[in-house]
């Protein structure tokens, strides 16, 4: 039987990419047909609109846990976005809705409440943000990563609640390295190391490589994701060819704003990661094997959603973590320099990474998602 899930969650990448890996499963395992609902303007909808995905919006408010003038304004765009949520559900009659999270998805999750359409919701991070802990109120089901999450949920929520570790786009798994190695002009015989600041940059990585990639050129070679609207090391050598520089004895150096579909190919190439410790990132550094070194955004500028999400995976051996107050240049660049010089601990490290993959993830998702229209 064919029927309509639509999708909502956004903001960041990190509650987009999760989704499409369970709109494919759900794709080609029940022929279901997807519309993503997001915000106006959101970086959601250029991903959704590119992915050939068909996508509508509608006024969204963001949450804030502080005081700010802006909750003024937003607090009158929530109950806009939920009546036009429930015109656009209305219209479209889908079997199910799926939160991936993000203030975006709130007002379409109360909407499909309203229209008794149920809603399954899924949170990547290892604590629930306050989006999720709304949409949880409406849900028929919590899908979360971690056992350890469940204990953030009370009473009649927790009893909703399914361990299924986060949905990771089966082209991650696929990545090929030497593809990715031909792609960046990279023989492979340095180790390469990837730098990432998650879909929208990430100016403290890039401040941090500008420190150091002179040193680190004389042990590796560099690839650096920067964001489209950020500064950074690739400045200093934009008197090349403007993506890559390689000189003398020293490694290569690969720069760009954004990667798109090689992604998958970049990151099987890396022999070590340097990123955020955003959900989406972390998952897909698991499902790749990766050795990492996280360097999680400070609850000045977040929730510290990222904080405990490094930590996790330093209790588990699966990551190097620089807080905040450590991540200076000298810390990073000698964590990077002995994971470069010592094969054997970035082995453990990526075993360990690999061993927290859940790879049937985004199956037992779209199960969990079909599932709800028969039981509705």
């Amino acid at each position: 039987m064919r029927y309509l899930v639509v999708f909502t969650g956004g903001g960041t990448g990190g509650h987009v990419f999760p989704g499409f890996a369970v709109a494919e499963e759900l794709g080609t395992r029940y022929g279901v047909e997807i519309v993503w609902i997001g915000s106006r303007r959101g970086i959601e909808r250029r991903l959704v609109e590119e992915r050939g995905l068909r996508y509508s919006w509608v006024f969204v408010g963001k949450l804030r846990r502080y005081f700010s003038l802006q909750n003024l304004a937003d607090a009158a765009r929530l109950p806009a976005g939920v009546l036009m949520a429930i015109f656009r559900l209305w219209r479209m009659k889908p079997a199910v809705v799926f939160s991936k999270g993000g203030f975006v998805a709130v007002p379409v999750v109360i909407a499909a409440a309203v229209l008794r359409i149920p809603v399954v919701a899924h949170e990547s991070d290892y604590d629930p943000g306050l989006a999720t802990r709304i949409s949880a109120r409406f849900a028929v089901k919590v899908l979360v990563p971690y056992q350890e999450s469940v204990e953030f949920f009370d009473g009649a929520i927790r009893d909703r609640v399914v361990v299924t570790g986060n949905p990771v786009r089966a082209a991650v798994a696929a990545g090929d390295a030497q593809r990715g190695r031909r792609l960046l002009g990279m023989s492979g015989a340095r180790p390469i190391v990837l730098f990432l600041g998650g879909s929208l940059g990430s100016a403290q990585i890039n401040e941090l490589l500008e420190c150091v990639l002179d040193r680190l050129l004389e042990s590796c070679d560099v690839v650096h994701q920067t964001g489209a609207h950020q500064t950074g090391a690739h400045q200093a050598h934009a008197l090349h060819d403007g993506r890559s520089v390689a000189a003398g004895r020293k490694g290569a150096y690969y720069h760009t704003p954004f990667f798109a579909e090689e992604f998958p190919d970049v990151l099987a190439a890396a022999d070590l990661v340097v990123s955020r410790a955003g959900a989406g990132t972390v998952w897909e550094n698991f499902t790749a094997g990766k050795a990492a070194v996280l360097v999680p955004l400070g609850a000045a500028g977040s929730r510290g959603d990222q904080l405990r999400n490094a930590e996790l995976c330093r209790a588990r051996g699966a990551a190097k973590v620089l807080e905040p107050n450590e991540a200076t240049p000298e810390r990073l660049l000698s964590t990077l320099l002995a994971l470069i010089h010592n094969h054997a601990e970035r082995e453990q490290l990526a075993r360990r990474a690999r061993a927290m993959a859940v790879p049937e993830a985004a199956a037992r998702i779209a199960e969990i998602v079909d599932r709800q229209v028969g039981e509705s």
